[in-house]
């Protein structure tokens, strides 16, 4: 019969116990560590310029089936070119009911639709979800309820509006000048001073010259 060493007195399972909990506690602290390093600084929004004049396109045409706003766009289905014969710079903008980023860009175009966009410009979104592989239109219209969006928006049954406006990321907005043309276009969110600084500069170049 084999015998087994006596256990150790209690004063050292104590000691193996502390130690125990200080090898763990510096493995955490230096995890924490890797951690904060690999995180990359946070840095202000980049204002880019807009489209120099003579390299400007011709927002391409499309039918819109809306959703809500028909009494400002003037009807149910339209197309871009109708909007836009109102005479006023369209700030368009392509969301889908399932863009986390388009869920947080969303109340900031609702704030400047509240403090201008009916005097001086003409907000318009319009859902691409069912293209995006990022939701429904059922989707899309729950969205604009759960927010409170209010001003105009709706949807295309032509997939190839993604290839038209070259639509590579959600949300994806372009400032259109009242005779059509992209002053500028912005892939993914905006901040609030991108909104700002983007509007302006749209309606600075819709101006009559």
């Amino acid at each position: 019969m084999i015998e087994q060493p006596p256990p150790p007195p209690a004063r050292s399972r104590q000691v193996l116990v502390v130690a125990g909990l200080i090898v763990i506690a510096g493995a955490a602290v230096i995890i924490v560590a890797l951690v904060l390093q690999s995180r990359s600084p946070i840095t202000a929004p980049r204002l880019t310029p807009p489209l120099p004049a003579g390299s400007r396109q011709r927002a391409p045409d499309f039918e819109i089936t809306m959703y809500q706003g028909q009494e400002e766009v003037g009807r149910q289905k339209l197309r871009l070119s109708q909007v836009l014969a109102k005479g006023k710079p369209v700030v368009l903008n392509f969301f889908a009911g399932l863009c986390p980023p388009c869920r947080a860009e969303m109340p900031d175009l609702q704030q400047r639709y509240e403090t201008g966009g009916k005097e001086w410009y003409l907000m318009l979104a319009v859902d691409v979800g069912p293209y995006t592989g990022l939701g429904t239109r059922e989707d899309g219209k729950a969205l604009l309820r759960e927010l409170n969006i209010t001003f105009p928006a709706g949807t295309v049954f032509d997939e190839d509006i993604l290839a038209a406006y070259q639509i590579f990321g959600m949300p994806s907005t372009f400032f259109i000048t009242p005779d059509g043309m992209i002053v500028r276009k912005q892939i993914g969110l905006m901040t609030p001073e991108q909104m700002d600084v983007y509007i302006a500069e749209l309606i600075q170049a819709s101006a009559p010259k």
